[in-house]
């Protein structure tokens, strides 16, 4: 699919004189005009916006009723050639009843006419006095503008070629009913939902809408286009601003200034093919679709979109990290909580009011360690029932063995000093192996080598061993098997490696004296190594991850899109071509990308046996909960479409 599951939809807030159709009509021809050749599949203006919401009882008036008829027919002619989708707001009189309604409009053809529902009668509104609801309808279809249109409420409009983008329609106070109109389109399949509205403005009023409109795109596990109506209509009693709003399961992607003099557009992708993905996996979602089912009538539709080579939208190059520093500082406190209240429970449990950590001055020990500490403080243990292992082998650098030293003496936590050198030597004689070799089995002795001390001095003191594993070692399979691959509860184990360096520097601002912290500024600043393969001949850090299996910031946001939202590979290197810009280039993150599923699917038989740990995020790879995969299938589909992308 050459869009990746994205279309470009728009909301607009055209200018308008009340009851002035000609006028309003030319306005709305001028922004149509405007919005040609910019990709644009559906485009929503205001409520009435032909007319006019403020006309009052001038909605009694054949002349003007009869205008907006008119008007709608120039519309349509006006968009001959063009595929984008258009929803007009008019007054559309049906039998002897007049109702506010959506005309849709492509191609010259009206595709079908939704009525609003839900007739505000209250305060400053009282449209029951010109408009009858949706539900007093007699009929499913009209002739309008001398064309046959589907009328209803159970209308849903579907692109023939892309099955998952259909779109349904409501009006204005539709959305603040206790069980919105949209509700049912989107169960009954509408994954775009739009509302043309007129919402006047009052104090706060503006920050609610935006809630509703967040919490209903939220709720529907879709986007919702909002249009309302600009600051040209009548200012007899009331104001209105022209706020526009896009959003997509629960976040705003575009949003207008208010109060504008001249017409207002927004625009932004939304993308069909995550909410399509969203929904299959939540089965609530599914079970309220059985549960209020109702039927609707498809009208189908098609477009010739152009291809999506970039999108203005912004993709987050680090989607496990908030970029707003606020957010971040939360969700890591509330993490750091969660990873606490984890093990505090796993401790209490047990009876084991001992935990023994393997410290290795590298930023996922770090964490663990400092998980560990805080949950001693919580439980009032002290911190002299953590027993800290600094375990120095073949390439343990001066640097990372003082910053264990200085942080577990700040912390004050009963370390202990165990150098494996001697032992790995003695193992390597009665396997047969040249120490002089560098390979896996030169490195795995290393890390089993520790994994057998620190499970040894836990038997010894009674206590338990805290895994220090990351969600993104995990995915990757970055562990030896049944060495640091193991453990008795692994408290960082759906953290993923990006997110961990920020958990520590919150941590070291936020919860740690400035001893402790001085300490944990230098280990931040460490290259992230497992410290396996002899130092250079500086004494530096010669074996450098990254360097080996790619960025972890790639891997983490391959991760995050495959899992989250089960793109797929073409679609991952669109977002992160687009996320990365001037970072790495598209060859680049196909070959990291190529890495990672080659791991990630050979690794599996490592996650199928993983330690218990606490879910803090919305992946997890714990084959008892959020992943359920076999070891030995094949990753043949996936390396083949990378090749495909040129």
């Amino acid at each position: 699919m050459d869009n990746y599951g994205f279309v470009r939809v728009a909301a607009i807030s055209p200018k308008i004189k009340v009851a002035d159709v000609k006028y309003n009509t030319d306005e709305i021809m001028k922004v149509i005009s405007k919005i040609a050749g910019e990709n644009i599949s559906a485009a929503v203006f205001p409520e009435l916006c032909v007319t006019g919401y403020t006309c009052g009882d001038l909605f009694g008036q054949d002349l003007l009723i009869d205008a907006a008829e008119d008007a709608i027919g120039g519309i349509c002619e006006f968009s001959k050639g063009s595929d984008t989708l258009l929803f007009v707001g008019a007054p559309v009189k049906v039998n002897q009843f007049l109702f506010n309604c959506a005309v849709v409009i492509q191609n010259g053809n009206i595709l079908g006419i939704v009525p609003k529902t839900y007739l505000p009668n209250y305060s400053e509104f009282y449209e029951k006095r010109w408009f009858s609801s949706a539900t007093e309808a007699a009929c499913d279809e009209v002739n309008y503008c001398k064309r046959n249109a589907p009328f209803g409420t159970d209308i849903i409009f579907a692109d023939k070629n892309f099955p998952e983008y259909c779109i349904g329609a409501e009006i204005c106070e539709d959305l603040w009913a206790p069980v919105p109109p949209s509700s049912y389109t989107a169960l009954s399949g509408a994954t775009v939902l739009v509302n043309l509205s007129a919402s006047n403005e009052l104090v706060n009023k503006a920050a609610y809408r935006e809630e509703l409109v967040k919490q209903q795109s939220a709720r529907l596990i879709g986007a919702y286009v909002y249009s309302s109506s600009g600051v040209h209509e009548s200012t007899t009693d009331l104001v209105f601003s022209g706020h526009l709003l896009i959003a997509e399961n629960g976040g705003i992607l575009s949003e207008s200034k208010r109060f504008e003099r001249d017409s207002a557009k927004i625009e932004s992708y939304v993308d069909i093919q995550k909410l399509s993905s969203e929904r299959r996996k939540n089965l609530t979602f599914r079970d309220s679709a059985a549960d209020n089912y109702k039927p609707v009538r498809k009208v189908l539709f098609t477009q010739n979109r152009d291809r999506v080579n970039s999108i203005d939208r912004f993709i987050d190059p680090h989607p496990f990290v908030p970029s707003d520093i606020s957010t971040r500082d939360s969700r890591c406190r509330e993490i750091f909580n969660i990873q606490v209240a984890g093990l505090a429970k796993r401790i209490e449990h047990t009876k084991d009011s001992r935990a023994v950590i393997g410290v290795s001055g590298g930023l996922d020990s770090t964490l663990a360690l400092l998980v560990a500490v805080k949950t001693f403080d919580a439980l009032g243990i002290g911190r002299d029932n953590i027993y800290t292992i600094t375990m120095p082998g073949f390439g343990t650098t001066d640097r990372t063995y003082n910053n264990t030293v200085k942080l577990c003496n700040a912390l004050k936590t009963n370390f202990k000093k165990i150098d494996i050198v001697n032992a790995a030597l003695l193992h390597f004689k009665d396997i047969g192996h040249d120490p002089s070799v560098l390979d896996v089995t030169y490195e795995n002795v290393q890390a089993r080598e520790r994994t057998q001390i620190l499970m040894d001095i836990a038997n010894k003191v009674k206590g338990l061993v805290i895994g220090t594993g990351d969600l993104s070692e995990i995915a990757l399979g970055w562990s030896t098997y049944n060495g640091d691959h193991m453990s008795m509860y692994a408290v960082n184990c759906s953290v993923p490696k990006t997110l961990v360096r920020s958990l520590v520097k919150w941590v070291s601002e936020n919860e740690m004296d400035e001893d402790s912290s001085h300490v944990l500024v230098d280990i931040l600043n460490t290259p992230v190594s497992p410290e396996l393969l002899p130092a250079d001949k500086s004494g530096n850090i010669s074996q450098k991850t990254e360097e080996i299996i790619g960025p972890y910031e790639l891997h983490d946001f391959f991760l995050y899109h495959f899992l989250r939202y089960d793109a797929p590979p073409s679609k991952i290197i669109f977002l992160a071509c687009n996320a990365f810009r001037g970072k790495y280039t598209k060859e680049e993150i196909k070959k990291w990308l190529k890495c990672f599923y080659k791991r990630f699917f050979a690794m599996q038989f490592k996650r199928s046996c993983i330690p218990d740990g606490p879910k803090v995020g919305t992946i997890s790879l714990s084959p008892r909960g959020d992943w359920r995969m076999p070891s030995d299938a094949s990753v043949e589909v996936w390396l083949k479409e990378i090749e495909k992308q040129d």
